[in-house]
């Protein structure tokens, strides 16, 4: 969990944004890993521990988030520390059971979304982005195909390719790029790429926030 010491980190250029980047999870819904864990575990007989262990404490997680294992052999991989089968149901249904909307802070993105440009950067891979719809059909209704996963630019957030990979696809450019995440690490990198970037603390200094960038009608 990041620590939320500083609500912005850049100085507002109000007018000159163009493009609002949006983090997924921690900003536009909540997430709740041990839900995760235990909802895994139900289904296929193990322990939390034991799925902990196997997502995250293995590094299994990190590299399919960075684009190093494609899904099949991610699911393949986790099933064999598991020590079960794992098919692509098993794991969204404990994946959907993982995420929260959150509904205030999707109202401001939609509103942002009348000015400007918005899309998603989420440190995830395909297996989350290609089934938003089932996982999170809020967000996949109010950005589209403008959710991107950290894995298809081959690393992840803070690395600058990450944002800059994003920035070039969407037709941005990171000068005219706002950024918001709960993680401050995730904010300086999109800093050293050259983005806006502001620490998501809660809604009201969202808005706040979002103000100031010029980014929300009155």
């Amino acid at each position: 969990m990041a620590t939320k010491t500083s609500a912005t980190a850049t100085t507002a250029q109000s007018g000159n944004i163009g493009t609002v980047l949006f983090d997924m999870e921690g900003v536009l819904s909540h997430y709740d890993r041990d839900a995760r864990a235990a909802h895994l575990a139900a289904l296929t007989g193990t322990a939390p521990d034991a799925v902990r262990a196997a997502i995250w404490d293995s590094g299994l997680e990190a590299r399919a988030d960075a684009g190093e294992l494609a899904p099949d052999a991610y699911l393949r991989a986790l099933g064999e520390l598991l020590g079960c089968a794992m098919d692509r149901a098993t794991w969204l249904a404990s994946r959907r059971a993982s995420i929260t909307p959150n509904d205030a802070t999707l109202a401001l993105a939609a509103r942002a979304g009348e000015r400007c440009r918005i899309a998603v950067l989420t440190n995830n891979g395909s297996l989350v982005t290609d089934h938003l719809d089932a996982l999170n059909p809020p967000v996949a209704r109010l950005f589209g195909g403008r959710v991107y996963g950290s894995a298809q630019f081959g690393a992840v957030k803070p690395a600058a390719r990450t944002y800059l990979g994003c920035v070039e696809h969407l037709g941005a450019l990171p000068h005219e790029t706002l950024f918001i995440d709960d993680s401050d690490a995730n904010v300086q990198g999109a800093l050293d790429a050259g983005l806006h970037a502001c620490l998501f603390v809660d809604t009201g200094t969202l808005e706040h926030d979002l103000r100031r960038f010029g980014v929300l009608h009155d």
